[in-house]
């Protein structure tokens, strides 16, 4: 009787895990429908009606790399020579509180709170075995967040993404750099997401969507009436955390003033 009722337990525990790993019905599945083509007849374009520059690049000028080591270059220095670059934006102009803040940073943007300066990050974004620098920085007395990376070739710093934004938010996965910045829509936000390519050897733009964020509340993106240029990015000097390769072409400063011109006319 024993060995009997054993049996009968292990017979039903048995049963049980069957019954726990069984699959179990999700309802009817909708039909698939076919997507429509519209406008057969409509000529294809040829060129892109408007240039983001997002395969812009530019070798940072005034800027070594000792040992090739990108963790030896001072990000303060490269948003210097960027605002040097572009005393139109940075002088008086539209973003002259961030050049005048610049004495207030010291190396790696550690000195000061009154620092535009954010911390640097480096990774390999590039995917050829060493650290890439996103470096950012704010630009002031707006609302805005210029978010650049770069990375070394033959010895020399090389931006390979640029762009400014009313940022909420910055991620690297992999090889790409992923910004959060709010939408004019309540309760969405956009999404871009900017991957490292081989063949362009830069940045490109390979995601740009609108998001639903629930219940977070994020302010308005401002409009941004004057774009900066160059390249650069953010990250924390020091912390193993991101980088990128580059490409060398034209100037970054249409790059990063035609994707925040987008970016702000969505």
């Amino acid at each position: 009787m024993l060995a009997a009722a054993v049996a009968v337990l292990l017979a039903s525990a048995a049963v049980g895990c069957g019954d726990a790993g069984e699959l179990q019905g999700a309802g009817a599945t909708p039909t698939a429908v076919s997507p429509d083509k519209l406008w057969p007849d409509l000529t294809p374009a040829s060129s892109p009606a408007f240039d983001i520059g997002e395969v812009d690049t530019e070798v940072v000028k005034g800027i070594t790399v000792p040992h090739g080591d990108i963790r030896e270059v001072d990000p303060v220095a490269v948003v210097r020579r960027e605002i040097a670059e572009h005393p139109g934006d940075y002088g008086a102009g539209t973003y002259g509180e961030t050049a005048r803040r610049m004495a207030d940073c010291g190396r790696s943007g550690a000195a000061g709170s009154r620092c535009p300066v954010l911390k640097a990050y480096y990774r390999d974004l590039t995917g050829d075995g060493h650290d890439d620098l996103t470096l950012g920085f704010r630009q002031l007395p707006g609302n805005l967040t210029a978010v650049r990376v770069y990375t070394v070739r033959k010895n020399r710093l090389v931006q390979i993404m640029a762009y400014e934004d009313a940022v909420s938010a910055v991620e690297l996965a992999g090889r790409s750099v992923i910004i959060r910045a709010p939408s004019e829509v309540a309760g969405y936000e956009y999404r871009l997401q900017w991957t490292w390519d081989q063949q362009q050897q830069a940045m490109l733009l390979t995601h740009d969507e609108m998001l639903r964020i629930g219940g977070r509340k994020l302010s308005p993106r401002p409009s941004v009436s004057v774009s900066p240029s160059t390249s650069s990015s953010a990250s924390p000097s020091g912390s193993a955390s991101a980088s990128a390769s580059s490409s060398t072409s034209p100037s970054t400063s249409s790059a990063s003033s035609t994707a925040s011109s987008y970016a702000s006319g969505r």
